[in-house]
């Protein structure tokens, strides 16, 4: 019984920010655990390495080469998929500016993709499972910043704070209905999107972290991928508005 909570079988799953990272390891165990899985992102390359490592896992993924700030094409691949189980909402981007510095144009641009692709892809996912009168599990992805203040981190901040609203406001709207809302917010996770944002900066950010953490290491992206297997599966059926936190206790919020 514990483990049928967690199959998928016969249900479907889409996932931005699947071609790499958080979003790869999360379409993957999504897919081994049986769902069909839809995996979009902006990096077809990428989405072929994702869409392999599937295959080889006996599983039959679709790919969508999309970016999330397109809202006609993001919403046009979602109602593809006929009838939802599952989104897990993962594609973002990384921005580090001193607050003094910050541009509109830097805001806008990490809103675009952190909030409002997070944003559409939950509506588009929502209408379809109301549609379908689906007792689904929406999961967004906020971080560990959401529960700390640090130097650079308004842009991304702003942002994935607006997510964790959305969630537990659209977990009230929806809930009703039998459909569950939660959020990841992950500690520091070492993936390739950390790696190209600034190298140098990176290893003494995870050096600082890995001190910071009890548990002595940074995250990896199936850390995190298990967290969303979780809220996605019927193991977390009594949960919805919840934030789930994989952090390695970096942090420990009241």
């Amino acid at each position: 019984m514990a483990l049928t909570a967690y199959d998928l079988s016969g249900r479907t799953a889409f996932v931005t920010g699947a071609a790499s990272g958080i979003g790869r390891a999360s379409a993957v165990l999504l897919a081994e655990a049986g769902a069909t899985v839809h995996c979009a992102d902006r990096d077809a390359d990428g989405l072929d390495g994702t869409a392999a490592l599937i295959e080889d896992a006996g599983g039959k993924p679709r790919t969508h080469v999309l970016d999330v700030t397109d809202r006609a094409r993001l919403g046009e691949a979602v109602r593809s998929c006929g009838r939802l189980d599952v989104l897990a909402a993962i594609a973002g981007i990384m921005h580090s500016s001193p607050v003094l510095e910050t541009r509109d144009e830097d805001l806008d641009q990490v809103l675009d993709v952190n909030f409002k692709g997070v944003l559409h892809a939950c509506q588009e996912a929502a209408r379809l499972m109301l549609a379908h009168r689906t007792r689904g599990s929406i999961v967004t992805m906020a971080s560990g910043a959401v529960d700390t203040g640090g130097a650079g981190l308004l842009c991304y901040g702003a942002a994935k704070a607006a997510v964790v609203q959305l969630t537990k406001t659209l977990a009230t709207e929806v809930g009703p209905h039998g459909i569950r809302v939660n959020a990841v917010a992950p500690g520091w996770i070492r993936t390739h999107m950390t790696d190209r944002h600034d190298r140098e900066a990176q290893v003494h950010t995870e050096a600082a972290m890995t001190r910071m953490t009890p548990l002595g290491r940074v995250g990896e992206p199936d850390d995190v991928a298990h967290a969303v297997l979780y809220l996605a599966s019927d193991a977390s059926a009594f949960m919805t508005g919840q934030i789930l936190r994989p952090n390695g206790g970096v942090a420990m919020p009241w």
